[in-house]
């Protein structure tokens, strides 16, 4: 079959700048090109062409960084190529699905999901139901994201099947293999970790992640285990090592630890093996509902033991004390330090976890699996019969335009014809009711600008001072979920969420923080770097609706 499969618009493909989503794709590739003629079309990089064949696989890219203007240059990208595709398989953007129907009505669509897209403040309920009508499959990469679908959406029930991620057995290698062996001893003589029982942190610095509660927890731990060193693999986000106010405090709580803290900052896909096997054990400190983060399968195949939180679908992969532990209240400090001394405290009990982690890794989350599993659905589809479409057509008298047209609730666009059409005058809408405060915009900042180059230490300083954190030591750090102000917790931080506040007045901030759809880090846009996409955002948002028999 002809597939083309589109990617997000936040990083590109191959994964040059890392990101879950984009090696999931990478990792499944090379097996699926075989047997199809396969075009990935995701955003653009300046490192790499904007249209190149390699290994068999065309790769097209577009501009990208916000969802509005990818969508119209996927848009564009179908309506000026020749090709016809069979199957459509479009990654963890559902707002795409409706558009490209329209465009591609005779094409098998795919849609896989790696996280909770379909949410109220992430799409219109009116539209994600003519997402659901118009694809013809949703892969889940977990139970917990396909039944949040079919919870909000129970048209989808038929169609979702959940699909797990995978992992490089041949690059994340055991502990315990020669290979491991040798890089082991090289990165713990170059960071000074020889002797010591690493515990291993690896994802992005931002609250929803929760590393500082894992910070918080090392104090007591330090008390019962003096031979213990914390790694901190990971930035603001991927590619990406500015500093926030978040990782400013993470950096002032770390400095007051008396063990060792590596922080490593972003680290190039190609070598986060190296810092998993040179770890003793993993741990997870998500806070918000993590689809299932892919860490997971990483700290298996290097047989590490995991320690991971109630969050989403991370406990799907996990069998209690076989080849980890949860903790079942995340934001507390205090769960975390019984758990990791568990495992401190019994060595060869979290060797063999991390042994039967690495025997479920290779029965069940190889790529071969993963391949072979999407393999089987794109077969499904192509067996399936085309399903009959209509348009949803407007009220223009000229029939062949409205043949051409697809009605949009806020503007009318011929799709073929490029001629602008007048966007009718609607009555004003009724004022809408009230919303809960959490769903008041999906635009969201923490609290604070970004801190940036010389303003750096005197921003510690000011947190050190802010959050009321001794001067030495460490072992009063508070062990609670709350951070203390001197005034008042600061908001946000005590609901299970705790990583944002919502603010709905922007104006008062050169920096813009929200929440990044693609995985829920924050992500920072300046008003000098973002002007013209932000132009482009307040255009009206477009809802094509494609209805199928």
């Amino acid at each position: 079959m002809k597939i083309l499969i589109i990617c997000t618009e936040k990083l590109p493909v191959p994964p040059i700048r890392g990101g879950a989503i984009q090696t999931y794709i990478a990792g499944a590739l090379p097996n699926l090109r075989h047997k199809h003629q396969i075009t990935v079309l995701g955003r653009s990089d300046a490192s790499l062409p904007d249209d190149e064949l390699q290994d068999g696989v065309r790769y097209c890219r577009v501009g990208g960084g916000l969802l509005e203007i990818y969508r119209d240059n996927v848009v564009d990208f179908l309506q000026s190529s020749s090709e016809r595709y069979d199957l459509i398989h479009i990654f963890n953007r559902p707002r795409l699905v409706n558009p490209i129907r329209a465009l591609a009505p005779n094409s098998k669509i795919v849609l896989s999901m790696h996280n909770d897209m379909f949410k109220p403040e992430k799409i219109d309920p009116e539209e994600g139901a003519a997402v659901v009508e118009n694809v013809d499959k949703i892969i889940t990469i977990s139970n917990y994201i396909g039944q949040t679908i079919q919870d909000l959406f129970p048209a989808a029930a038929p169609k979702l099947q959940t699909i797990y991620s995978g992992v490089d057995l041949d690059r994340f290698v055991p502990s315990y293999s020669p290979k491991a062996t040798t890089i082991r001893s090289r990165i713990r003589k170059e960071h000074n970790l020889t002797n010591k029982k690493v515990i291993l942190y690896a994802g992005r610095l931002s609250p929803n992640k929760g590393i500082d509660v894992l910070i918080r927890a090392i104090p007591e731990l330090a008390k019962k285990h003096k031979d213990i060193a914390l790694v901190i693999m990971g930035s603001k986000w991927f590619s990406d090592n500015s500093i926030t106010d978040y990782i400013a405090y993470v950096r002032a709580l770390a400095d007051r630890l008396p063990i060792p803290v590596i922080q490593t900052g972003f680290v190039s896909p190609d070598k986060i093996h190296e810092w998993f096997v040179a770890s003793d054990l993993f741990v997870c400190t998500s806070q918000w509902q993590e689809p299932l983060a892919r860490v997971h399968y990483e700290a298996m195949a290097a047989a590490l033991p995991i320690v991971t939180t109630n969050r989403g679908g991370n406990t799907e992969v996990i069998e209690p004390h076989k080849n980890g532990i949860v903790v079942e209240n995340p934001p507390n400090p205090g769960e975390f330090v019984e758990h990791i001394s568990y495992l401190l405290s019994n060595p060869e009990k979290g060797k063999n976890m991390g042994r039967y982690g690495r025997t479920l890794a290779e029965q069940y989350y190889s790529w071969d699996r993963v391949v072979n599993d999407i393999a089987s659905v794109w077969d499904e589809m192509e067996n399936m019969p085309v399903k009959k479409t209509e348009t949803i057509h407007s009220t223009e008298p000229d029939q062949q335009a409205e043949e051409n047209t697809v009605v949009l609730p806020e503007e009318t666009i011929p799709i073929e014809s490029g001629i602008e059409v007048e966007k009718e005058k609607s009555p004003k809408p009724e004022e809408p009711a009230p919303i809960e405060h959490s769903q008041k915009t999906k635009r969201r900042r923490w609290l604070g600008r970004e801190t940036t180059g010389s303003r750096f230490p005197e921003k510690v300083e000011e947190l050190s001072r802010m959050y009321q954190e001794p001067t030495s030591g460490g072992d009063s750090l508070p062990q609670d979920n709350s951070v203390q102000t001197g005034k008042e917790d600061i908001p946000g931080m005590k609901n299970e969420e705790h990583s944002l506040t919502n603010i709905e007045d922007e104006s008062s901030s050169n920096a813009l923080f929200v929440e990044d759809e693609e995985s829920s880090s924050i992500e920072m846009f300046t008003e000098e770097s973002s002007s013209a996409e932000a132009e482009q955002v307040e255009k009206p948002r477009r809802k094509l609706i494609w209805k199928q028999k």
